[in-house]
């Protein structure tokens, strides 16, 4: 079921497409993890590891095409065509939210 996106979701990708750096760590909770394909990094020091690796250090350009309800209230399941320098192609992001800040994101 397709849902309205989420203001964490909508910074999450708004700071990337705008390689705003400060903006996109500020969309995490201070425990956050992100597991990419089995790489997972943990709180916003592995996040920002992982941004300047994989996201933002490759100019990533994230287009939504899709953000479904996940199986809790707090988890939303959000299709992406995602170019830049790095991965490009459609690919899934699951974020766990907690509040207005990403909990956890499960990218495959």
């Amino acid at each position: 079921m397709t849902v309205a996106t989420p203001s964490a979701i909508h910074s999450f990708i708004d700071t990337t497409n705008r390689e705003d750096d400060t903006g996109f760590l500020a969309c995490f909770a201070d425990d956050a993890t992100l597991d990419d394909w089995g790489r997972v990094f943990h709180g916003r020091d592995g996040v920002a590891r992982w941004n300047e690796s994989d996201n933002i250090g490759k100019h990533s350009r994230f287009d939504v095409v899709e953000v479904a309800a996940g199986s809790s209230a707090d988890e939303f399941v959000v299709t992406v065509d995602v170019s830049g320098d790095g991965y490009n192609g459609v690919g899934t992001m699951t974020f766990v939210l907690a509040g207005e800040r990403v909990k956890s994101l499960t990218i495959t």
